[in-house]
């Protein structure tokens, strides 16, 4: 996998070190009293390719705390988001925070990196690891990560994979409403997936395909606990109106 030639290029060695920070997002989604909105800060995505030119993490990480974001999550990713390390250490040192790293994870190199650069969660895909792109299985990867004091946001796309997501140590589950083959995006597929499978009081987040208020009513409604948005908030010319209309979203 293309992804795979970043990682052995040595792009997560020599990273310079960020604030070290331990703050956890299960536990701020658990406390917030409003919609746990999960802003995604990023430049680009496969579906819609360049998001936003005037791009400045600090100033967005700092606009989408202030506006009552629950987290953030950075694209780490530079092959298909455009993302670095070093947006992530920008973000890491503007606010307070819990920080998702999210990026494509195979190795344990990368997990190191995320918690030397001050992430708080990564991201894991179940699909990666049922094909065994991983370096270990993902219950070994799960608990390398709890060893580095990271929580694990584990996703998943269809009901077999929620089911295993279910029976590993992950701190929260993520359902994508995108379909990774055709990049489509339907919420359904977390009502779907909610209606047949019981979630045994996990953490759930609602990721991709959110764009306003009646998304997250919708969502909310499927038994979703928090919610990642990423490309409508990086269209906006107004970042923070359009997190707080989702965070206050009734």
């Amino acid at each position: 996998m293309e992804a795979l030639k970043t990682i052995k290029s040595g792009y997560y060695k020599n990273i310079q070190t960020a604030i070290s920070s331990k703050i956890s997002l299960k536990q701020a989604i658990q406390n917030c009293k409003t919609n746990a909105i999960i802003t995604e800060i990023k430049a680009a995505s496969p579906s819609l390719g360049n998001i936003r030119s005037n791009f400045n993490p600090v100033t967005i990480a700092e606009t989408m705390q202030k506006s009552g974001a629950v987290g953030l999550s950075v694209l780490t990713e530079p092959t298909y988001f455009k993302g670095s390390l070093q947006t992530l250490i920008q973000a890491r040192k503007a606010v307070s925070l819990p920080i998702l790293m999210k990026d494509i994870i195979f190795t344990t190199e990368q997990i190191d990196a995320a918690a030397n650069l001050g992430a708080n969660v990564i991201l894991l895909i179940q699909s990666i690891f049922d094909k065994g792109y991983g370096e270990n299985d993902i219950f070994k990867t799960i608990e390398y990560a709890h060893n580095f004091g990271l929580e694990v946001l584990l996703e998943t796309h269809t009901e077999v994979e929620f089911a295993k997501a279910l029976k590993t140590n992950a701190d929260l589950i993520g359902i994508n409403n995108r379909n990774l083959d055709t990049l489509k995006t339907d919420l359904s597929v977390t009502r779907q997936i909610l209606e047949s499978q019981n979630k045994y009081s996990r953490i759930i987040v609602s990721e991709s395909g959110i764009k306003n208020s009646g998304h997250i009513q919708f969502l909310r409604g499927c038994g979703a606990d928090a919610f990642l948005v990423g490309s409508i908030i990086m269209l906006t010319n107004n970042v923070e109106r359009k997190v707080e209309e989702l965070v206050n979203a009734l």
